[in-house]
């Protein structure tokens, strides 16, 4: 999907690359010429990732430790000398939990891993950003400005990001540097298909998720790739934007009651 050379000399980080969502990532900027350094906590599959793609380097990383991003960025400066992009994609969707079945303490540690991480890697990375004139992606998603049932902390985390690089590109533009955002739908990943696992009818879950999309599909990590790649590198306009990925999910109107909501039924007849 990306032509070789649109990101050739750049040096770009990206987070949970390892696999789904990030591996996508990780391939779209290689093949736009980009040098990549991804990090995962999935040691295995990041350096099986690292040798199956040339111009790549993999550090494993946990996001919630401060000194794993430190190095995470030395590295990255002490094998290229540069850095010009960072993508925030690590992130981990909880499976469903009505409220009285979430707790403060699952809660937090989610907002350790999708937000505070995020944070915490961006501001150790700005320094060296603002030299390049480079930009910062965030992966949120959709459900952080439409919802998304039994998924409270997890969507409280994602209206975070995108809330924080609306702000975030405000206080960067005075810098040259740019800060959007990709919201993505039903994207197809281990991790949906781990979800749809958990459920009791995973084959019924997969098809609602094929559905809700107009386009009657659900998208591919590269296309979310796709999408890093023209706003690092062809969207030199574009700050404080959120991209929504979605196959038009979020629009027209849908059967949106859930089971056991009381129902009233208006009617004209008399």
């Amino acid at each position: 999907m990306a032509s070789g050379t649109r990101c050739a000399g750049k040096v770009v980080v990206v987070t949970g690359g390892g696999r789904g969502i990030g591996a996508g990532i990780v391939r779209a900027f290689v093949d736009s010429g980009a040098q990549v350094v991804f990090c995962d906590k999935d040691e295995a599959g990041g350096r099986a990732l690292e040798q199956e793609l040339s111009g790549t380097a993999f550090i494993a990383c946990d996001m919630t430790q401060e000194g794993d991003l430190q190095t995470l960025i030395s590295e990255t400066l002490s094998r290229f000398g540069r850095l010009d992009c960072v993508v925030n994609n690590a992130g981990y969707h909880p499976p469903a939990q009505w409220p009285e079945e979430t707790s403060i303490e699952g809660f937090r540690e989610l907002l350790e891993v999708n937000l505070l991480g995020m944070y915490a890697l961006t501001k150790l990375a700005l320094p060296h950003l603002r030299k390049n004139r480079g930009n910062i992606i965030n992966i949120s998603s959709l459900v952080g400005a439409i919802g998304q049932s039994r998924a409270v902390p997890y969507v409280a985390t994602k209206g975070a990001v995108t809330a924080m690089t609306k702000a975030l590109a405000l206080d960067e533009s005075r810098y040259g540097v740019r800060v959007n955002c990709i919201s993505p739908g039903n994207i197809w990943t281990p991790l949906w298909e781990e979800l749809a696992a958990s459920t009791p009818d995973p084959r019924a879950t997969i098809l609602e998720g094929t559905l809700a999309q107009p386009l009657g599909r659900m998208g591919q990590p590269a296309e979310v790739g796709a999408a890093a790649v023209f706003l690092a590198s062809d969207a030199t306009f574009c700050t404080g934007l959120e991209l929504l990925m979605t196959g038009g999910a979020e629009l027209g109107y849908g059967r949106k009651a859930s089971p056991g909501t009381p129902v009233e039924v208006s009617t004209l007849l008399p």
